[in-house]
């Protein structure tokens, strides 16, 4: 090697002054901001957190609506529902809830404004059991005919009354033809005994919205379904079974507490007496069977001694067929009469021991509202209907 070359490195090494940082005793450490990467962490996992808890929450939503869109029923044929002139939208998906033919109220009124509402028309619509939300839906936005009149039969009316509104109101339908086709005993009514033809207390007393294209058997038909309806949503079998009667038993009973309660908080109590009084072996007594078929010019005193087989002041048990067509509330009463009164109750304190024997067994208007005195008691009755007397309230 040049010798000219190794001293020009070494001149070069001996220019060469020491730095501290080529040779350095320990290497720094580089700190990192304190705590920050970890609340950026715990951000960031918070945020996804969220996320999937709300898809979630979305899911299960969704899956709970999707569930609700179609009632829990048979598929059937189509039943008749009304949407009355004042109807909104909430109330008849009450309704419709009410009647087993959408699952969930609530969730059909979000369903209906997703799809951009419905204007609801007056008339009636049948609508298939078991139909999907969409379906229901459709059917209301399909406007019913315009001819449809609404006709109220009030509860406690009877197949002759009904005739009667129904005459008055539809031109084109006949009271006398009415009355005629509902003493079919070939139709199929459920709970109708073989041996009864009529229909009393098998029609639904309600408004119902009538065409002048129906004729008297198709309207009919409707009181009779809706009434089945009614019944089943009561569970009217079950009930009568716990009770010890018929289905039509208690429709009958039902009738009775439709025509002598005048106030709702009268009807379970009335149910109780009549029990009572079946249960003892006692008539009934009830002041409205006398007057059930009878001639309207006739007074009470002359209807009680008159031999009818609904006069139950002279004849043991029910009378052979319900006396008008009961609301939901008094079949209500009928499947749960009210308890009798507790040995406290001061209705008791007439008997020698309150403990024993202190039921309901009477009842006579007691005030201008309608409301009744109720006794355990004759002679707590009878002072009752002296009241009742003194303040006019009886004939």
């Amino acid at each position: 090697m040049r010798s000219d070359l190794l001293a020009d490195d070494e001149q070069a090494r001996l220019r060469f002054e020491a730095d501290s940082w080529d040779q350095p005793d320990e290497v720094p450490m580089v700190e990192t901001p304190g705590g920050r990467g970890a609340v950026v962490r715990w951000f960031v996992w918070g945020i996804i957190w969220a996320v999937v808890g709300g898809i979630i929450a979305i899911g299960i939503t969704g899956w709970h609506i999707l569930d609700r869109m179609t009632v829990d029923a048979v598929a059937g044929e189509p039943v008749g529902f009304d949407v009355a002139e004042d109807d909104d939208l909430a109330a008849v998906a009450a309704r419709l809830a009410a009647d087993g033919l959408i699952a969930d109220a609530d969730v059909f009124v979000w369903y209906a404004g997703r799809q951009g509402g419905v204007e609801l028309v007056p008339g009636f619509y049948r609508i298939p059991l078991g139909a999907h939300m969409g379906d229901v839906l459709g059917t209301l936005r399909t406007p019913p005919n315009e001819t449809y009149q609404r006709v109220t039969f009030p509860e406690g009316f009877t197949v002759v009354q009904i005739a009667a509104r129904l005459d008055d109101r539809i031109p084109t339908l006949s009271a006398e033809r009415f009355v005629e086709l509902s003493a079919d005993p070939t139709r199929r009514v459920p709970w109708r005994p073989p041996d009864i033809s009529s229909l009393e207390g098998l029609l639904f007393p309600d408004t119902y919205q009538v065409s002048n294209a129906d004729n008297e058997g198709q309207v009919i038909e409707r009181m009779i379904e809706l009434m089945e309806r009614v019944a089943l949503q009561e569970e009217l079998e079950a009930g009568a079974e716990r009770l010890g009667l018929t289905p039509y038993e208690v429709l009958t009973v039902a009738s009775m507490i439709e025509r002598e309660a005048k106030v709702d908080a009268d009807r379970s109590r009335i149910a109780r007496v009549i029990y009572n009084r079946l249960a003892l072996g006692w008539n009934l007594e009830i002041d409205a069977t006398l007057f059930y078929g009878a001639d309207p010019d006739a007074t009470f005193s002359e209807l009680r001694s008159v031999d009818s087989p609904y006069n139950t002041y002279e004849r043991s048990g029910l009378p052979p067929t319900p006396i008008a067509n009961p609301g939901r509330a008094s079949i209500r009463a009928a499947l749960n009469p009210a308890p009798n009164p507790a040995s406290g109750d001061p209705i008791c304190s007439v008997l020698d021991d309150p403990t024993v024997g202190c039921v309901y067994l009477f009842y006579v208007l007691a005030d201008a509202d309608g409301s009744h005195a109720f006794a355990v008691t004759l002679e707590q009755h009878e002072r009752n209907v002296a009241a009742a007397r003194a303040a006019g309230l009886l004939g």
